[in-house]
């Protein structure tokens, strides 16, 4: 027992030594003699036994810190230099002493104190000057700072929100959305609002929608509707979102469908692609032309008209869109059908009888048309009903009604036209064509 406290005592001052071999320089640095401090430093650090340990790297690592913040440094090219060697060296104290042990010590604290504070300096520079990737990279690395020094208690405070979002402003610009959104989400987080904050709410909802992640986008969202609650933006839902954002045609038909692929009973989302194919199809714009694949997507439109429909019965709009459709549809057909009639003309010696191909085609071209004007009925009829049920009727609820009502006194007169010979048809039809056209009448 004696010769092992003997052993222990022995080996008490050499381990006091080693301590002690540090001392003077960290003196300096308590007494801010950065310069001389650095000199003495450097020349430790030729010392192989110096250089070994991790206090070596956090002594240089605050001296190099304190020299960057000096006044007469501080931005310039030199500051620059000294900051960068200190991160350096703290980096290589954090690799040699993962436990980070002597930031218990406030001597030492200085050392990514001075880092954090001289990035941030630099980084709002930048800011400033809308150098975005220099400065999303410099608040990258002042989070890291703030975080690490909130975690040892070295700062007391629960987030450093100026820094988050100096952060996510900087990333955002720098088009890196997804740094952005983990920034601006911590100070979501936190509920932090006022004018100046709705902005990260906005962009968190608009980029978990665009990434699929419905739970945060519907987390944010509600964030939002509580904290700004006069805000329109946040009462917007999926499918207002999913065609939003898009500014390409395709782009918005693909986010309208994956949406539906993933919730198949939108009805909102089912009416808004229909809306976006009918403005194509019936597009007002001067030399519009039709898509290659028009066909292709009518069928895809009136499935989506169908399905709003059905699966909120008191809506009447797809069905009005539905029906507008195929009148716009025999509108042009009708045209057709003129100027083929016109040709026909012109070919047929008069008292003679057409070709039968100027016949075939006659026929053909009446009977789509009869065919548009009917698929156009049924969506009428269903329409009228649930707007007559309307107890107050907007102008534009007048105007569909008045519309529809209109355009089914047309459609069963020209059904009454076709069914001469056949006295029932003719008397149904020529009452249905009565009861619309007076009900038309009234309409203001």
């Amino acid at each position: 027992m004696k010769k092992i406290l003997l052993v222990a005592t022995l080996s008490l001052p050499a381990f006091f030594i080693q301590a002690q071999e540090y001392t003077p320089v960290k003196n300096l640095l308590a007494l801010q003699q950065y310069k001389k401090a650095k000199e003495d430093l450097d020349k430790g650090m030729g010392n192989t036994k110096f250089a070994s340990k991790p206090e070596a790297y956090i002594l240089k690592t605050a001296i190099y810190a304190g020299m960057a913040a000096d006044p007469a440094t501080k931005g310039t090219p030199a500051g620059d230099q000294l900051l960068t060697e200190a991160e350096a060296a703290f980096k290589k104290y954090r690799e040699m002493d993962p436990s980070l042990a002597l930031l218990s010590d406030p001597v030492y604290q200085n050392g990514p104190i001075g880092i954090y504070s001289g990035l941030f300096s630099s980084g709002y520079k930048d800011y400033e000057r809308k150098n975005w990737q220099e400065g999303a990279e410099k608040f990258k690395r002042v989070i890291e700072y703030s975080d690490l020094l909130i975690s040892r208690k070295i700062i007391t405070i629960a987030a450093d929100t100026n820094s988050l979002l100096l952060a996510g402003i900087t990333a955002e610009n720098n088009k890196s959305n997804d740094d952005a959104a983990k920034y601006y989400s911590r100070v979501a987080d936190l509920k932090v609002s006022g004018p100046d904050y709705e902005g990260i709410y906005r962009f968190l909802v608009r980029h978990y929608f665009s990434k699929k992640d419905i739970a945060n986008f519907e987390k944010y969202k509600a964030l939002g509707v509580q904290l700004y609650p006069t805000s329109e933006f946040f009462t917007y839902d999926k499918a207002d979102f999913a065609i939003g954002l898009e500014e390409d045609f395709n782009k918005k038909i693909k986010s309208l469908e994956e949406l539906l692929a993933a919730d198949p009973n939108n009805d909102k989302a089912y009416e808004l692609l229909g809306e976006v194919i009918y403005d194509t199809l019936n597009s007002r714009k001067e030399g519009a032309v039709q898509p290659a694949n028009a066909a292709e997507l009518e069928k895809t439109m009136i499935n989506a008209f169908s399905k709003a429909a059905t699966l909120k019965p008191g809506i009447e709009t797809p069905l009005l869109f539905t029906a507008d459709h195929y009148i716009n549809k025999s509108i042009k057909l009708s045209d057709e059908k003129d100027a083929h009639a016109a040709a026909m003309k012109t070919r047929t010696k008069p008292g003679a009888q057409p070709s039968k191909e100027d016949a075939a085609k006659r026929d053909a071209l009446d009977q789509q048309y009869v065919s548009l004007l009917e698929s156009a009925r049924e969506p009428y009829e269903k329409a009228v009903v649930i707007l007559a049920k309307k107890e107050n009727m907007t102008r534009l609820d007048k105007q569909q009604y008045k519309k529809a009502v209109g355009y089914l006194g047309d459609i069963y007169g020209i059904k009454k036209n076709r069914t001469k010979g056949n006295a029932a048809d003719q008397a149904k039809f020529a009452a249905e064509e009565k009861k619309w056209n007076d009900l038309y009448a009234t309409l203001k």
